[in-house]
């Protein structure tokens, strides 16, 4: 099993749709530890920690992300540690 940590910010219409609930399913369907948070900017951010093929599932998952949402880029970074989540937050 190789694990993949990875950092994203998502732009767009993400905000007042449901966009953090929608992500914290998916994650936690997938399996994913990590959190997701709004921006003051208006954008999302989040960190996904994982079985590597579970978190590109995430990150290809961000591309239409929640119903109402429109998503207009995904700037993702990855991160060299892996940190042992215990499950998926939504940080206010």
């Amino acid at each position: 099993m190789t694990l993949k940590t990875v950092h994203a910010i998502v732009k767009g219409r993400v905000q007042g749709v449901f966009f953090r609930s929608y992500t914290k399913d998916e994650a936690e369907r997938l399996g994913l530890g990590g959190w997701v948070r709004n921006l003051a900017d208006g954008s999302v951010e989040a960190l996904f920690s994982g079985e590597e093929h579970n978190v590109n599932r995430m990150l290809k998952w961000l591309e239409t992300g929640s119903p109402m949402s429109q998503v207009a880029s995904i700037i993702t970074d990855p991160v060299s540690t892996h940190p042992d989540y215990n499950g998926f937050i939504i940080k206010y």
